[in-house]
């Protein structure tokens, strides 16, 4: 069965959600991002992701929140945005947070990622690999990398990384339903936990993800606004 994991994206402090990425295409579902935390563990989830936007794209951070989440919460968290050191993923995992994420530094910094998985293990890094077009997007989706997902899921997969979440820029936020193209082969290519995300809109996607031997999927939108019903097992 797929895991349904509820996405809290933070921006200027909101639980918010992006079209296609843009900072300024933004909703706000929730002014507290610990009530949507909250909201969706007290729904059954066993697992919520969050994302600090503003750290992403360096604007900012909201560190102080995202602790504030995963200590209060009864439920793990995973986090992801602007983690590109050991000392902020220490900060994040000292503080409650049971995963960070790497989506940039797993490619601008491959020796950070490898000191990362040294230094936590692999049940403490995940890797993100957000792309358009089959390419990596890097620094909160503003710029494109010459890396296809595929080879940069490769490359970390050889350095340790055995949790992966991919994600299509080009679907995210928008409701359209997940794209069956680029996931089939990054299926193929990766041994690993495969978290999928982008443009979820209901059942019929979820259906997707299990013929694809998918584990996991992150969803905002569809859930935030009812085309999928939540389910926390």
């Amino acid at each position: 069965m797929v895991q349904i994991i509820p996405c809290v994206d933070i921006q200027r402090g909101r639980a918010v959600r992006l079209y296609k990425g843009d900072p300024k295409l933004e909703t706000v579902y929730f002014d507290s991002p610990l009530e949507a935390a909250q909201h969706w563990a007290n729904l059954g989830a066993k697992l919520v992701h969050l994302v600090d936007l503003d750290a992403a794209t360096g604007a900012g951070e909201n560190r102080a929140i995202i602790l504030e989440i995963a200590q209060k919460l009864p439920v793990p968290v995973e986090v992801g945005g602007g983690i590109r050191n050991l000392e902020t993923a220490q900060e994040l995992l000292s503080g409650g947070v049971s995963r960070i994420i790497i989506g940039t530094a797993a490619i601008t910094n491959p020796e950070f990622l490898a000191a990362a998985l040294l230094e936590f293990g692999a049940e403490k890094v995940v890797v993100s690999l957000d792309a358009k077009d089959g390419l990596v997007a890097i620094k909160g989706w503003a710029e494109q990398s010459t890396q296809t997902a595929v080879d940069a899921a490769a490359r970390v997969w050889d350095v340790g990384v055995r949790t992966l979440i991919y994600t299509d820029i080009a679907r995210d936020g928008t409701l359209e339903g997940l794209n069956p193209e680029p996931l089939k082969p990054m299926r193929s290519a990766w041994a690993g936990e495969l978290i999928a995300g982008g443009g979820v809109r209901d059942e019929r996607d979820i259906a997707l993800l299990e013929n694809l031997s998918i584990e996991g999927v992150i969803v905002g939108r569809a859930i935030y606004e009812g085309t999928l019903q939540f389910r926390g097992a």
